[in-house]
């Protein structure tokens, strides 16, 4: 897809939403037909603590599989259609759902708020498309970053199109390795895969780059269950912490900087996911220069050719448009139908290997060994709208500001996947 057409597609407006009710589907078609729709499970919390997140998840895949139809992407008559599944954000009920993916005839999904549900779910598409070749099911992760399910747990049917905990972590590092004013680190996640993945590499990589550092603090609270941070705060007061790592999201990080605030936490927040809905709202003026987050994408991105994208998701919804793999995934899915000619997942995962595209963010590919999407990265700070930083984040009047802009080579990790592929078609 060249830059021309990609510009093409951010300026069309979808006229409708195109989400369908749970209703089965028969398998897809070899090959494309005219009116062919492809049906793809969107699995992911759309209720309990997490619900405000997959609701607004599945806004943008919305609006994303509307563009995509609107200029034929996938190619004449070819369609995607969403159906939303709720996995309440538990690995257990992700598979309860995928069961009724499987006896629909779905035979593609997208999850990606938790690395857990994604870990059991990459496993359980593993074994059926063993067992079933011919009911195969492709995997779009666009958000679950554990560095395992591209390493040690990979799989040919797992396509990841969010930097992984690794990838980001590297990028951040970097940017602290220059920051004198950094000295006393907390260490605050979710107590699950990701949690403790960040942990995990933010020790490493402070103690190679920045060995002066001290890790004054290193815990991991329930995911999803702490409504009261404080004590964490106190805790961090204690320890005379200058600086908060945090891989939290959701309500977790909206809660968390929303209690550093009211204590008055003289602290800088290092974060992954500071820009997902309700969090901003959270920081508010007391983030001014204080909060960071490690992204792919951020609205204020000089000379990126998606602004019309953003603007018009933010007319339609009234919400910020920020996950950006939601458009890499679907387009990278359309240019792969296309070119294989078939909606048949074993040929579209082979057309998706290596598939290299011009996104909004800048160029990107699907690395063929471990099925990792590699792009660019950036750390943008929290600041007051003005100048060329001008997309208001949730009516706050702050926005983000990009502080260093990392090119792809810099934040890619190597890979330990040793993939087993099934015959090439």
């Amino acid at each position: 897809m060249n830059r021309r057409t990609l510009i093409q597609c951010f300026v069309a407006a979808a006229a409708a939403v195109s989400v369908t009710s749970a209703a089965a589907q028969s398998k897809a078609a070899p090959s494309t037909s005219p009116a062919q729709a492809v049906k793809i499970a969107f699995i992911d919390p759309l209720s309990g603590p997490f619900a405000g997140v997959g609701a607004n998840q599945l806004k943008h895949f919305q609006f994303v599989s509307d563009m995509v139809n609107a200029q034929q992407l996938a190619g004449p008559g070819v369609k995607f259609e969403l159906v939303s599944f709720d996995n309440k954000g538990s690995p257990q009920e992700s598979l309860t759902v995928l069961k009724q993916v499987i006896d629909q005839g779905i035979r593609y999904i997208t999850q990606g708020s938790g690395s857990g549900a994604a870990l059991a779910l990459s496993d359980a598409i593993d074994k059926h498309n063993e067992r079933n070749p011919n009911q195969a099911i492709v995997f779009l992760n666009y958000a679950a970053v554990d560095p395992d399910l591209t390493n040690s747990k990979c799989s040919f049917w797992h396509f990841r199109f969010d930097a992984n905990t690794d990838m980001k972590m590297e990028a951040l590092t970097a940017y602290i390795k220059d920051r004198p004013e950094v000295k006393n680190v907390f260490l605050i996640n979710q107590n699950y895969s990701h949690g403790h993945q960040v942990s995990r590499v933010a020790k490493e990589l402070l103690a190679r780059k920045r060995p002066d550092v001290k890790v004054v603090g290193d815990d991991l609270h329930p995911l999803g269950q702490v409504r009261d941070f404080s004590p964490y705060i106190a805790k961090m007061r204690a320890a005379n912490t200058d600086t908060v790592i945090t891989g939290n999201w959701g309500p977790d990080l909206a809660l968390l900087v929303r209690a550093a605030r009211d204590a008055g936490l003289n602290a800088n927040f290092y974060t992954y996911y500071g820009g997902v809905i309700g969090t901003p709202t959270a920081v508010g003026p007391a983030g001014e220069d204080r909060m960071r987050m490690v992204a792919y994408w951020h609205p204020n991105i000089t000379g990126f050719p998606g602004e019309q994208m953003y603007t018009d998701f933010k007319k339609r919804f009234n919400e910020e448009f920020y996950t950006v793999a939601s458009y890499t995934s679907l387009t990278m899915l359309a240019d792969a139908i296309k070119r294989a000619k078939s909606t048949d997942p074993l040929r579209v995962a082979y057309a998706m290997e290596g598939a290299k595209m011009s996104s909004m963010h800048g160029d990107i590919e699907m690395r063929v060994s471990d099925h990792q999407l590699l792009q660019p990265l950036w750390i943008a700070s929290w600041a007051k709208v003005g100048g060329a930083n001008k997309h208001d984040i949730e009516k706050t009047g702050y926005t983000w500001k990009t502080e260093v802009a990392y090119p792809t080579y810099v934040a890619t990790q190597p890979t330990s996947c040793n993939m087993k592929r099934p015959a090439r078609p």
